[in-house]
């Protein structure tokens, strides 16, 4: 039995086995394998996800030997690339045929399997998360086939696991909707909390990629601001907060402190009383915060298990040091955010039962019934899978 730990090493397993896929007939035989031996597999990309998705006894299959872009379909303005791709990867090749990706979140080092697992995203009220880019996967089934779905060729499928939590078997390949290549200029300030909350609703809509992190014990609230521009790329790329250069230069930012994160959506319009409340909260109960909240926007989508499902969203992250016990903090922060209708971020920590995300999310078991049809005796489920869905 060997050990596997996440990228902030708080979330652990003790697998039987961890198998490292290099190509795509591996990973059909392995699913197969394990579906005889009656065990169960769960995927993993860069371990970046802070809920416990994919702790398992069976088998922890490593999918980052499935890398590279397999084609890029420059007039239809899809690239098809393996699961295990790291975002920041796509950059140079997708310029080299002259496009980019939509949007890119905070941190480039997901892989594109893991990013569409959780619903990964950028900041943007025009601007939608990555599962919602997704126009065609492949994936490695129970039963030892290859499925592949898109939006001509088992549709249902395809609108299900395009947000897959790794749960409908391995995914090996993604195909993505992309754009022409763009540059963009970030530009950087300072103001306090309430500075910035009144004019945040402005400021949201001013901007194609708005976003700031709020400093609780100093007021302060770093903010970015980002927009296309016609502007050459300025090199060497500066730090962050005032920059200039193709989007995968600029969209995305190094974060390697080991950290713990809660990130919560809340409807857009109620984004900034619901951020006055959290301030509060820590006010209260922790007022020598020293880690920054994070504050982004993203577009409604018709992705099922979205936290941007049917609405214009607002997120809220905390951050604890991964070395700190964050739990106290973080369930004070969750009864904040269920006051606010929250839904919480498939790849940061909660704590809410099935029935609680059932309530969250009205294609809920629609999700589940394509899933369950696709892997009936649970071979890609973990604990704590099976404890949302068994709600």
């Amino acid at each position: 039995m060997q050990r596997w730990s996440n990228w902030s090493g708080k979330v652990t397993a003790r697998p039987a086995a961890i198998h490292f896929v290099k190509s795509e007939i591996d990973a059909v035989a392995l699913a197969a394998a394990t579906a005889r031996a009656g065990s169960t597999i769960r995927s993993v990309g860069t371990a970046h996800s802070h809920y416990p998705l994919v702790p398992t006894d069976g088998t922890i299959v490593d999918v980052s030997g499935l890398s590279g872009v397999i084609s890029i379909d420059a007039d239809a303005k899809r690239a098809r690339v393996r699961a295990g791709t790291a975002i920041h990867a796509l950059g140079l090749p997708l310029l080299d045929a002259g496009l980019g990706l939509l949007n890119q979140g905070d941190i480039d080092r997901q892989t594109i399997a893991g990013a569409t697992a959780t619903g990964t995203h950028g900041t943007g009220v025009t601007l939608q998360n990555f599962s919602a880019t997704v126009t065609g996967l492949s994936i490695a089934t129970a039963d030892g086939d290859l499925v592949r779905a898109s939006e001509d060729d088992k549709r249902e499928v395809w609108t299900a696991a395009r947000h897959h939590l790794g749960a409908f078997g391995i995914v090996t390949d993604l195909e993505l909707q992309l754009r022409d290549a763009y540059r963009v200029r970030e530009t950087g300030w300072n103001a306090t909390l309430d500075e910035t909350l009144e004019t945040l609703a402005e400021s949201v809509h001013a901007h194609r990629h708005f976003e700031f992190f709020w400093f609780p014990t100093a007021d302060n609230a770093v903010i970015k601001a980002t927009d296309e521009t016609d502007d050459p790329a300025e090199y060497p790329i500066a730090d962050e907060g005032n920059r200039c250069g193709w989007s995968h230069e600029v969209l995305s930012n190094s974060r390697t402190w080991p950290h713990s994160e809660m990130e919560y959506a809340v409807p857009l319009e109620a984004g900034p009383d619901c951020l006055a409340a959290i301030r509060d909260l820590l006010r209260r109960e922790v007022p020598e915060m020293p880690f920054p909240l994070e504050y982004r926007t993203l577009a409604a989508d018709d992705v099922w298990l979205s936290v941007a499902y049917e609405r214009p969203t607002a997120t809220i992250s905390l951050h604890m040091d991964a070395r700190e016990d964050d739990e106290p903090l973080f369930r004070a922060a969750e009864a904040v955010f269920a006051d606010f209708d929250g839904r919480p971020h498939w790849g940061k920590v909660h704590y809410r039962s099935g029935a609680e995300m059932a309530s969250l999310h009205p294609r809920w078991d629609d999700w589940w019934d394509v899933r369950d049809t696709l892997d009936p005796n649970g071979v890609f489920l973990n604990d704590a899978l099976r404890n949302l869905r068994d709600r």
